[in-house]
């Protein structure tokens, strides 16, 4: 596990904390693997029946640590996207267990495009949520190319993936991807209660019916590896490499 991220299990929920306030929950390939393991580890366990993905009160996540995330997918060129985060993206397609998400602040890329693995979204008032990828010259990821139009319909997925529009919480709430808006910084608590009232439902209907309700594992995979090939092949084009240092240099300045 790494220090920027913590697991406990509250009864029968793992909650999944990011914990990185100075840097907005930015991830890091080690926070990666740390969510995959906290994920697949809980698969063949019967005694966790409900998984809850956190940010806490600040933010949700920033997305990627660009750094960190441009340093481990540029050193190996044969890989299709940064092999922590891609491990991670898996591991979210082949989870059979419930996920709830509890936003507040920020969540940006994955942050927002992880939210549609899940299956019942709590977002704080404040909370806003973009994906710019094609600002930074690159494509969408996380399945969000099968999975948002699934969601939200293609205009307002076009909107939210390609366009990069901001959606605010009540955006996203009549949009269909959030549930509920809560009063600032209640996400979690409420995002609890939530999981506590899955929990008591019968375990083996709920496994069920979940499958039933979502596209098979290995259509999100394919999905993923197909964006994956994507999106590294764009991490070298020229578009994306301007991009990046246009944000870099906006960020020294």
């Amino acid at each position: 596990m790494t220090g920027h991220l913590i697991v406990t299990d509250d009864d029968a929920t793992r909650v999944i904390t990011l914990r990185r306030p100075e840097k907005k929950n930015a991830i890091t390939q080690d926070m990666y693997r740390a969510m995959s393991e906290a994920i697949d580890s809980a698969q063949d366990n019967a005694d966790i029946r409900c998984l809850l993905i956190s940010g806490g009160v600040g933010a949700f996540t920033a997305g990627n640590d660009l750094d960190d995330f441009l340093k481990d997918g540029t050193s190996n060129s044969g890989a299709p996207r940064a092999s922590a985060a891609g491990t991670f993206l898996h591991s979210l397609a082949n989870n059979s267990k419930p996920i709830v998400g509890a936003v507040e602040g920020v969540a940006i890329g994955i942050g927002t495009t992880l939210l549609f693995h899940c299956d019942h979204v709590l977002a704080g008032a404040t909370a806003t949520f973009s994906t710019p990828f094609i600002h930074l010259g690159l494509v969408p990821e996380a399945a969000s190319s099968l999975l948002v139009p699934r969601a939200i319909g293609h205009h307002r997925a076009f909107a939210l993936l390609v366009m990069g529009r901001t959606f605010s919480a009540e955006d996203a709430r009549a949009a269909g991807f959030v549930n509920a808006v809560t009063p600032p910084g209640q996400a979690e608590a409420e995002a609890r209660k939530v999981a506590r009232e899955i929990c008591a439902l019968p375990a083996e209907a709920v496994a069920i019916s979940r499958k039933l309700l979502k596209p098979p594992p290995e259509e999100m995979t394919r999905r993923i590896d197909q964006e994956s090939h994507l999106f590294s092949e764009r991490l070298r084009s020229g578009e994306a490499v301007a991009a990046f240092k246009a944000f870099f240099s906006r960020k020294k300045g």
